[in-house]
């Protein structure tokens, strides 16, 4: 049995279909009793607690052959909590644990990295055989940008004209943590989980325009306003990511993916392809219409 949490997410559901895929047995443990179709489609386990709440999440580790810990994105307990999940998962005997990191967690300048940055380190003195996987930004957080480019022919970039992303496939992602779920000789490793090719805005344009067979323009699209306060903290780290993207960009490699994967990344224009036929086009006069 693995367990999965924040299964409800995208990333979550990703990799419990990643599971599934393999013919593992996972028990996918979401934070609501609302409907989770995409997780019942698979007959999956589906288990409900807080994860602010050790007690809770306990017993659904007891028979746990591995457990991939994901915390929801941009939640200011990710620190305390995933840390007390990693207690709760050596008292409970948990054989092996993946943690769900990002890509440089040492850029203190974006506060949701430092917090996966404490719990790494958090997860090397629990005493637990495991392994971080630390993906990029993921292709999929382009879309509602992709589907403005579609309707507009702008394609607007809140990380600026000159900086590039490492855009990698949640497919990927998924894969690569089903790997580190089930397969042996990983333990203690940091798996960085990067796309193939570093994106500036105007090269996305580019790939959209080739596809579409018309122009598109990138266009810069800063933030507005001053940066929310610490207390705001979703909105505060979003602004917080994307001033640093502004200024560093965020790209990497992607060689430790595809030895994991034992495959090329799959790349930016494919994550196109598949999402493009869905996407509404632009009629002549401007508006949206179905193809």
């Amino acid at each position: 049995m693995i367990v999965v949490t924040a299964a409800g997410g995208p990333t979550g559901t990703a990799v419990v279909r990643a599971l599934w895929s393999r013919g593992e047995q996972v028990r996918a443990v979401v934070g609501s009793h609302r409907p989770h179709p995409e997780l019942a489609a698979l007959s999956v386990e589906i288990a409900t607690a807080d994860l602010t709440a050790p007690a809770q999440v306990e017993p659904l580790l007891a028979d746990a052959n591995a457990l991939y810990l994901i915390w929801p994105n941009f939640d200011p307990d990710e620190a305390a909590g995933a840390t007390a999940l990693l207690r709760a998962a050596a008292r409970a005997g948990v054989p092996r644990v993946v943690y769900h990191s990002v890509l440089r967690p040492q850029a203190r300048s974006m506060p949701h990295h430092a917090a996966k940055d404490e719990v790494e380190e958090a997860l090397d003195a629990s005493g637990l055989a495991w392994r971080v996987l630390q993906p990029c930004a993921y292709g999929a957080n382009l879309d509602r940008a992709v589907a403005d480019a579609v309707a507009t022919g702008r394609f607007a970039s809140a990380w600026g004209l000159d900086t590039a992303q490492s855009l990698v496939d949640l497919g990927d992602v998924a894969e690569a943590a089903a790997v580190l779920l089930t397969e042996d000789g990983l333990d203690g490793g940091t798996f960085e989980a990067v796309g193939p090719e570093p994106l500036t805005a105007a090269r996305i344009a580019d790939l959209l325009a080739a596809l579409l067979g018309r122009e598109i323009t990138a266009v810069d699209a800063p933030p507005d306003g001053p940066v929310p306060p610490p207390a705001e903290y979703a909105a505060h780290c979003r602004r917080r990511m994307l001033d640093h993207y502004r200024a560093h960009g965020f790209a990497g490699s992607p060689r430790v993916l595809e030895a994991l994967l034992g495959r090329p990344a799959r790349s930016f224009g494919s994550h196109l392809d598949r999402l493009l036929p869905a996407l509404a086009t632009t009629s002549p006069d401007g508006t949206a219409g179905r193809p």
